[in-house]
């Protein structure tokens, strides 16, 4: 009875990823055809392009696969009574959840396997590919960047070059406490050995009362940036565990703390939503089609579905605010729906 579960449930599952993921790409593709058929990169780019958006997709599209496929699952299951023979047999609605939890625990660790490794990857792989394909007349002109890097503010310029080189930096050196006590600009630099190297800076030190003037033809400005940093700061691809907690660290930063505390704490709560989408789906396996009420129940675990994304979205706003802590914004959403679900089942349990 476990692998027809299994079978029924697991194979609708598959087919709404596949469905969803394969919308997202073709409204993805709508966007970007145009510019790559201008960079003359053909079908072979659309399918390059169409492979490292994959992963990102695949992870965006798994909790609401996993709803559409279980609420498909459950309905075929209920309308052709094979849920109530195995009711009559002595199977309860808890034994049914568990034996299609396996299903939703191998979307979940699918989804963890996207958002923490391969999709970082793939982003910056795109991003490189992307930016290096740019005709020559279409490449913008480099702007400037204010990121912190500890309790430094930095302005830089990235550099054509590679994330190796900064042009145009500004370090404003701080206090613990938000004082600045020293600028340095310099016209570029160059990471070499672990540090960065100042070309000809110009030292401004502010002390009391006075600012002292002071130029070099080098300066090693010793930091844990590092150029992967650089890249992730400057390239636009979607944040990864790795810089978050690069990003708490005081490696590289442009957003405010508690964006990165809570995104880090995302990534352990999304995956969770497949299981808490599955658990929402359960009543339909329970419901009685054929006195009218299945149809109802269809439309309002599909509801409660849309809800818990919705609430999830406004809780993860509110986190990266900093109105709430972080672990309450990530986890509350997964943990209110899931108790609501388990609640609806304990009441059609009887």
């Amino acid at each position: 009875m476990t692998k027809h579960i299994a079978k029924v449930v697991g194979f609708q599952i598959l087919a709404a990823l596949l469905v969803l993921v394969g919308v997202l790409q073709v409204l993805d593709l709508l966007d970007v055809t145009t510019d790559i058929v201008e960079r003359q990169l053909g079908a072979g780019g659309v399918a390059y392009y169409s492979l490292l958006r994959l992963p990102r997709l695949v992870e965006q599209s798994a909790p609401l696969a996993v709803l559409a496929g279980a609420l498909f699952g459950f309905t075929r299951l209920a309308r052709n009574s094979e849920v109530t023979a195995m009711r009559a047999a002595g199977m309860s609605g808890y034994r049914v959840t568990a034996m299609a939890l396996p299903l939703a625990g191998a979307m979940m660790l699918a989804q963890l396997l996207m958002s923490t490794l391969v999709a970082p990857a793939t982003d910056r792989t795109l991003a490189t590919w992307w930016q290096d394909t740019a005709p020559a007349a279409d490449r913008q002109a480099a702007e400037p960047r204010t990121f912190r890097v500890g309790t430094d503010i930095v302005i830089a310029t990235p550099s054509p070059s590679g994330a190796e080189r900064l042009d145009d930096i500004t370090i404003y050196r701080r206090t613990a406490d938000g004082q600045l006590i020293q600028t340095i600009h310099a016209a570029n630099a160059v990471h070499r050995d672990g540090a960065w190297v100042l070309d000809a800076p110009q030292v401004r030190t502010v002390a009391p009362g006075e600012v002292q003037t002071a130029t070099a033809r080098q300066m090693l400005w010793r930091s844990e940036l590092a150029p992967s940093d650089v890249q992730a700061l400057f390239s636009g691809a979607q944040l990864s565990p790795g810089v978050a907690v690069a990003a708490l660290e005081g490696t590289g930063s442009v957003r405010p703390r508690s964006y990165y505390e809570t995104q880090l704490q995302r990534f352990l709560a999304d995956p969770l939503g497949c299981v808490v989408m599955l658990l929402l789906a359960v009543p339909v396996a329970l419901a009685n089609f054929r006195s009218g009420r299945g149809g109802v129940t269809l439309v309002v675990c599909l509801a409660a579905g849309l809800l818990f994304l919705v609430v999830d979205g406004v809780f993860t706003a509110i986190g990266e605010s900093g109105l709430a802590p972080a672990w309450f914004a990530a986890w509350a959403a997964p943990v209110l729906f899931a108790a609501g679900a388990m609640t609806a089942l304990l009441n059609l349990e009887g």
